[in-house]
């Protein structure tokens, strides 16, 4: 009964020296180049030393009488955690490297000890291929995911507009370098379906949020309904609207020149007008400037049967129009022997008369 006692007491001795020591967190996981920070806290007023342990090794050492003793490790450090009932130590340790991973321990010399676990995970980086992406509607689509320099292995997420992709779209694969560090690659196969954003996001548990690198799929081909079901894709009215143009342009194109040409004498008709012009001089020498209604050429002279001739007396104006044959002339010239001006008249009452023919 004895011997039972005291296993029974040095047990509960033990529980409460062990209830008299935490460390916390037990597990701690934090980014290359942050800071980790720990806690050791007790209740036993009878500790004299507290050392903190990185892998086995002593790198701190705390004085109940005169606290923090000089270290040789600039990278930690501790500090009195006021807050706390009792002795409370926050070990710190400035800037964590990957050979910091491991067991961090606080030992109460002569008393107990707590461990706890430190991770230190790193951040990469992600990108998304193509960059922007234009697509027809209904069109087979592929993104490619890269992230790398990770550890551990990132986990990879897919967003179309902020609204997450099923996993059957896209697969993983990953591969390990030399300096533990992670590369993983996702493909995303979609149909094309409306303009959207699309999302890789890469990230570890340390990291507050996920890393994310962003394309835009724009759809050219989608369908604006209408009614009963008319859908005009929108390619398609694009198309037809410079087509329409272009056709538009040809004809403007087309009656400018059209009407350029008919503005323009053709050069039968200036050949025309020079003989007539050549013929009136030679009936003006012959006439002296005076009417010769029976004058005719020798060589339109089968063409004259064909002119019709309209002359008009009462009117101010008299018209005379002719194909070939010169009917009358009327010249002004100087003349040394003669009067002055020489007119022809061709009617009493005007000074001034234009005859027209028509050629029928």
């Amino acid at each position: 009964m004895d011997i039972f006692s005291l296993l029974v007491h040095l047990l509960l001795y033990w529980i409460q020296v062990g209830a008299q020591l935490k460390l916390s967190p037990e597990k701690l996981t934090v980014l290359r180049g942050e800071e980790a920070r720990l806690t050791c806290s007790t209740s036993n007023t009878r500790w004299t030393v507290m050392v903190w342990l990185l892998n086995g090794t002593a790198v701190l050492t705390i004085s109940r009488e005169t606290g923090v003793l000089p270290s040789i490790n600039p990278n930690v450090m501790a500090e009195k955690n006021p807050v706390s009932t009792g002795d409370s130590w926050v070990f710190v340790l400035k800037h964590t490297e990957r050979h910091n991973q491991g067991q961090v321990t606080c030992d109460l010399q002569g008393i107990d000890r707590k461990t706890a676990s430190l991770f230190v995970q790193e951040e990469g980086s992600v990108k998304v291929f193509w960059d922007n992406k234009l697509a027809l509607k209904g069109q087979l689509v592929s993104f490619q995911c890269h992230a790398e320099g990770w550890y551990p292995q990132p986990a990879i997420q897919w967003q179309l507009n902020d609204k997450k992709v099923s996993q059957g779209k896209y697969n993983i694969s990953s591969e390990e370098s030399g300096k533990s560090h992670f590369t993983v690659n996702s493909n995303l196969s979609m149909t094309a379906a409306k303009s959207s954003y699309v999302n890789c996001l890469a990230s570890v548990s340390a990291l507050p949020t996920p890393l994310k690198s962003s394309v835009r799929l724009t759809v050219v081909a989608e369908v604006v309904q209408e009614g009963d079901d008319c859908t005009v894709p929108l390619a398609v009215t694009a198309s037809l609207s410079a087509v329409l143009l272009l056709l538009l342009l040809c004809i403007c194109t087309a009656l400018w020149y059209k009407q350029r040409r008919q503005a323009k004498p053709s050069p039968q008709e200036e050949l025309r007008f020079d003989q007539s012009v050549s013929e009136r001089s030679t009936v003006a020498e012959a006439t002296r400037g005076k009417v010769n209604l029976g004058y005719s050429s020798d060589v339109h002279s089968a063409d004259a049967v064909n002119n019709e001739l309209i002359m008009e007396t009462g009117s101010p104006t008299d018209f005379i129009s002719f194909h070939k044959v010169p009917d009358v002339v009327s010249s002004s010239s100087l003349s040394l022997h003669t009067e002055s001006q020489a007119q022809v008249c061709l009617s009493e009452k005007s000074s001034k008369n234009v005859r027209r023919i028509t050629t029928v």
